[in-house]
């Protein structure tokens, strides 16, 4: 058996016993305000965490381009309660004749 395949193996299980974990847990720790409250924030946060990355690094680089000016739109657009398709081809059409330029 390869390293490969060992790594995919471990990490198989780790998922399983992480789900396996969440399961688990009491419905009453579940049910507490705190844990309700950080469970509806967290996946704002990886959301958040996730679009930053792609907006703002290339490689190892912290890049503004056309990507940038695009989330800027897109905040804007979702500040004026815009619906989501024109937010999202707001947020395009923006970026796309940005790098026309």
């Amino acid at each position: 058996m390869t390293a490969t395949w060992v790594a995919v193996l471990v990490t198989a299980a780790g998922c399983y016993l992480l789900k396996l974990g969440g399961l688990s847990v009491p419905p009453r720790v579940l049910e507490h305000p705190v844990a309700e409250r950080i469970a509806d924030l967290i996946p704002v946060a990886l959301l958040s965490a996730l679009v930053a990355v792609q907006v703002v690094a290339r490689g190892h680089e912290i890049v503004l381009d056309a990507r940038a000016l695009g989330l800027i739109v897109a905040v804007l657009l979702l500040l004026v309660r815009a619906p989501f398709l024109v937010v999202v081809f707001g947020a395009a059409l923006v970026a796309a004749l940005a790098r026309m330029v």
